[in-house]
């Protein structure tokens, strides 16, 4: 989690330092504006943008992952400047993406369980790099609040303390798990492209070059009709794009409704506007109270009551298949009552249970959250080899003293990421 904050900290400083800082807070502004853009692949081919675009990739240890050509950042570092932009600033003028290398990874601790990524060129990835700078600001202010993956500013850690509010200041004691059937795989191009058209990206060539983008060929398979290909660096943008319908859809069923009960409106230090008011103006109507926290494509819906919770599942799902085409995982996708139940989301699995009494008399719930068996699971076996590597240094490629250093900073990430969890010293 340390490495993610420092890479949003470069980022920040690197788009300060190519003067493209300035360029993305208008696109953002105009974007909250409703403004409509229709030339933003001149902004994408800017010299300054791909500039950026390369300081951005070339630290990331993905750039030496070689693609079909077989060139890594290596390869692009031999080009002078000059070179560079003209040569990003050429394929733009009519873009053709090259293959894609299709790579298998394990997926969770089931090694037969494989989960597919496709890995651009180093070109083509400098170029979905240069048109997410462009898009990200543009999305960014239209998302909702309450998605938090592959999103600059904010992280896994701040979705979870979400979560435990919704479960303990807001008493939301029943949740409904909805996992999607392959989502990445089954993302359709046309509704996507639309998506974007309703964003206010009404830039045909832009629209092309990411249609270009979804369609790209990969190695050895063809060309693919439905899906985003996970390991571009474009594609977790996108996936917020799809998903951004569905968490305006939930929150018009409660929190964006408008109430006749007076409230007053407060601002937050950081400048957003609280909600806290409205909201418990809200509960004093007959609505079903509903909320929602998702990161990427797993998304949780809390609300008040068993009742509320199946009418939601079976609302959620009849969404996702008119709307978005896509199905959920009968197997995953469940109701669950938090107080007799753990729920389990990014890492963490969680409950209430009762402490004490309110001020109303009724009995207080409060969060108890743990590190899930299955993270346990995957974080024994890398301690054990890291241990190994300290004890029999001459068999491994590092020193003792460099195998000690690698085993803390692993100690210490376990430690930086469930630090949240309440029972964390329990579990470690």
């Amino acid at each position: 989690m340390a490495t993610g904050k420092a890479q949003k900290k470069d980022k920040l400083r690197h788009a300060e330092y190519y003067d493209f800082q300035e360029i993305q807070d208008k696109l953002y502004a105009d974007s909250s504006k409703g403004k409509v853009f229709k030339h933003l692949v001149e902004i994408i081919a800017l010299p300054e943008n791909i500039r950026l675009a390369y300081r951005n990739i070339k630290k990331n240890h993905g750039s030496m992952t070689p693609g079909t050509d077989g060139k890594t950042i290596t390869e692009l570092a031999t080009l002078s400047d000059e070179q560079l932009i003209s040569s990003v600033q050429h394929k733009l003028d009519w873009y053709v993406p090259q293959s894609v290398r299709r790579v298998e990874i394990p997926k969770g601790n089931d090694p037969t369980k494989k989960r597919p990524l496709g890995i651009p060129t180093i070109m083509d990835r400098l170029i979905q790099q240069c048109v997410l700078q462009v898009m990200e600001p543009i999305c960014e202010a239209k998302f909702h609040d309450h998605s938090y993956g592959f999103r600059p500013n904010r992280n896994q850690q701040h979705a979870i303390a979400q979560v435990h509010k919704d479960m303990q200041r807001s008493n939301l004691h029943y949740v409904v798990d909805i996992d999607i059937k392959g989502f990445f795989d089954n993302v359709n191009h046309g509704k996507l492209l639309k998506q974007l058209w309703t964003m206010g990206i009404h830039d045909k060539k832009l629209l092309c070059i990411l249609s270009a983008m979804l369609k790209a060929e990969v190695a050895g398979i063809g060309f693919p009709e439905v899906g985003t290909p996970q390991g571009g660096i474009i594609s977790p943008l996108l996936s917020n794009v799809v998903l951004n319908e569905l968490d305006w859809w939930l929150a018009s069923q409660w929190e964006e409704i408008p109430t006749e009960f007076p409230y007053k409106e407060t601002v937050n230090p950081n400048g957003s506007v609280s909600k806290s008011h409205k909201f418990s103006a809200l509960r004093r109507t007959k609505l079903k109270e509903v909320t929602c926290v998702r990161y990427a494509d797993d998304f949780k819906i809390f609300t008040n009551s068993y009742q509320n919770a199946v009418k939601l599942f079976h609302a959620t799902k009849s969404w996702l298949h008119e709307r978005l085409a896509l199905e959920i995982s009968p197997e995953k996708s469940k109701v669950i009552n938090l107080k007799e139940q753990y729920s389990e989301f990014l890492g963490f699995k969680l409950k209430v249970i009762p402490r004490g009494k309110r001020s109303d008399g009724r009995t207080k719930y409060v969060v108890e959250s743990h590190i899930r068996e299955k993270s346990i699971v995957k974080i024994k076996p890398n301690l054990k080899r890291l241990i190994y590597d300290i004890e029999f240094p001459s068999q491994g490629k590092r020193t003792e003293y460099q195998a000690i250093c690698r085993y803390n900073v692993y100690v210490m990430g376990i430690h930086d990421y469930y630090q949240l969890a309440t029972k964390v010293c329990d579990d470690l």
